[in-house]
């Protein structure tokens, strides 16, 4: 079946609907790449992973050092693209019945993207009630913080409560809002009645494939050093730190749809990859691997009949095949794996 990519904008973000879709796989890019026309930079992943079948969305994020609140801009977005899913399938005499359930979905992340797409899923395992919640943010917060400054350890866990509280209070009537619209749609476009299942407000069974994962802290935006320091000291830096956001995914104990590639001269995500292999001990060595190419190899633009790769990542310009071959493919499969072990 030869149906061409093509993207239309639903509330913030990007959607390439397919016609019979085994899934839908969320997308969230790098820093400016993934913000800025994402499906330029990473056109040829997108187009492998539309003709194998998937429905994709290409959620953008603000450039921000509070990676708490864009995490929970981004999984808002979700809920508000959903219905528009399924009012678009149906309209277009699309099968929207894989957007009824959201263990169809799937989640795949580049650099800072696996950051957030990380973030959401360590929500999965917060508790709901306020005072546990605390608890664990307590914990998390004094098990990772390098103040002694208990006022200001004070301020922070419950600036983190209080906001993650909001948020979840949020995403339980976008959900609810979610499931009226769509049985609405299908009801007044489709003439049927359906279940909509969600099982989770954050991830929480859904695989997720990691490309060359970034979780730095303020000194990878800010130079020289010095500067990041004060800025930290402030409380104007990242948050959460990498140690907090190393924390909420151990201490999760989720994790267990995740694969993870890594590229041999990739520098900047070096270290974020030991983490995950030495520290968490996941994902097992079946569902990871490392490739040829820098931290930029999953950018790739399709121009004719070749694809001009970014220059950390040679050659330039290479065939459709043989970059497939080496990367993109890899991809296709370590998804479908994790797909069948749902």
């Amino acid at each position: 079946m030869n149906i061409k990519l093509r993207f239309q904008p639903v509330s913030h973000s990007w959607v390439a609907l397919y016609p019979k879709p085994k899934g839908v796989i969320q997308f969230i890019g790098g820093a400016f790449f993934g913000t800025f026309v994402p499906m330029l930079f990473y056109r040829y992943l997108l187009q492998c992973l539309f003709e194998q079948g998937y429905t994709i969305i290409l959620l953008p994020f603000n450039f921000t050092f509070d990676h708490y609140r864009e995490a929970g801009f981004i999984i808002q977005e979700q809920y508000e693209i959903l219905p528009e899913l399924v009012r678009k399938a149906i309209l277009a005499g699309y099968d929207y019945q894989p957007y009824l359930n959201d263990t169809n979905f799937s989640w795949i992340g580049h650099s800072i993207g696996c950051k957030y797409i990380s973030l959401l899923e360590g929500f999965s395992a917060l508790p709901e009630d306020p005072k546990q919640l605390e608890a664990f943010i307590r914990h998390l917060v004094l098990e990772t913080s390098n103040s002694s400054n208990k006022e200001k350890n004070e301020r922070q866990i419950q600036s983190i409560v209080t906001d993650l509280l909001s948020l979840m209070a949020e995403l339980r009537q976008k959900v609810d809002t979610a499931k009226k619209f769509i049985k609405y749609y299908v009801a007044q476009y489709a003439n049927k009645q359906v279940d909509v299942i969600i099982k989770s407000i954050f991830i929480q069974g859904q695989p997720s494939v990691l490309l060359a994962p970034d979780n730095t802290g303020t000194s990878s935006a800010i130079k020289p050093k010095f500067f990041a320091d004060i800025i930290d000291n402030l409380g104007w830096g990242v948050k959460p730190s990498p140690e907090e956001t190393f924390a909420l995914i151990k201490n999760s104990n989720l994790f267990n749809i995740l694969g993870l590639v890594s590229f041999n001269s990739d520098t900047i995500a070096k270290s974020t990859v030991e983490w995950f292999i030495k520290n968490l001990g996941k994902p097992p060595q079946d569902l990871r691997d490392t490739l040829t190419g820098g931290h930029l190899r999953p950018l790739g633009i399709q121009l004719v009949h070749s694809v001009i790769n970014f220059p950390d990542s040679p050659p330039i310009i290479q065939f459709p095949q043989k970059r497939s071959a080496e990367f993109d493919s890899y991809v296709i499969q370590l998804l479908q794996t994790l797909e069948k072990n749902k």
